[in-house]
Parts: structure tokens; C-alpha cells; sequence
């Protein structure tokens, strides 16, 4: 009998403009966790930051190193939402984010899910923080 298959995605890849002004960002702005700095050499670092309390996914903040990367910086899907940021209370981190200067592109809304709205990391890239109703509901759809 195999075993059953189990996966998880570590790491998320957000190309960067430089790694001390991102961990700043990540970490002042957003409360996020610095898990791992670690040098690679000639320029490279291996940066790793993860939401408070989180036990998921973390974002690996990925140094563009040409053109074409550069380009990415700020445009990782092409103008939609990149990243979704549960929180528990969502009012207790939009209000702190925003007393910190995070850019905000709406009002916050209540959908049939929970309370959303979208925002904008250091260079542009689109986030939804999302308090949701009830857990297993996911935009809408019971798991």
C-alpha cells in the first residue's frame, strides 16, 4: 500500500527591488516575521518572512537580478491580486496597516465570505486581506 500524498507550497517567490527595504516593508508594515537572511554570496541572500502566528506558506523575497526580472517587480500577475492575507480580525490589522502608511485601493467591504479589501505592497503588487465568516467557506464555496 503507498502512502498517501501529502504536499504543502513552502515558498511563494516575490521578486524584489532589494532585500532590506522589502524586509522592512514586510516586517514594520505588515507585522510579518523575519524566518530566515541567510547570504548566499555575490549579492544573493536567501530571505524568508511569514505572517505572524503562521504556520503555512512563507514569501521568499527574491532579488531581481536582470531586465526581464525588474520588469516583474511590482507586476507579479499582471495587475490582479497576487497574494491573499487571512487575519482573525481584520480591523485590529486594516487599522494598524493603515496608521503605517500601506496603500489601500478600496474600502473595506463585507461580502457573502467575510470582510475584504485590497492593498498594495512596497511596489504595487495587489494583496486582499480577508477576515472570512466562517472558516471552511472560501470565497463563497463551502469545502
Amino acid at each position: 500500500m503507498k502512502n498517501e500524498i501529502k504536499q504543502h507550497i513552502g515558498s511563494v517567490a516575490l521578486v524584489v527591488n532589494d532585500y532590506d527595504e522589502a524586509i522592512a516593508f514586510y516586517t514594520e508594515k505588515l507585522q510579518f516575521t523575519l524566518v530566515e537572511d541567510t547570504d548566499l554570496g555575490e549579492g544573493k541572500r536567501w530571505v524568508l518572512v511569514s505572517p505572524p502566528g503562521s504556520n503555512g506558506t512563507h514569501l521568499l523575497l527574491a532579488k531581481a537580478s536582470n531586465q526581464q526580472q525588474m520588469h516583474a517587480v511590482g507586476n507579479q500577475t499582471g495587475g490582479r491580486v497576487f497574494l491573499f492575507l487571512h487575519s482573525n480580525d481584520f480591523w485590529r490589522d486594516y487599522n494598524s496597516m493603515k496608521s503605517k502608511g500601506v496603500v489601500f485601493n478600496e474600502s473595506p467591504r463585507e461580502e457573502l465570505y467575510g470582510t475584504v479589501v485590497v492593498f498594495q505592497d512596497l511596489y504595487g503588487n495587489k494583496w486582499d486581506l480577508l477576515e472570512l465568516k466562517d472558516p471552511k467557506v472560501k470565497n463563497g464555496w463551502r469545502d
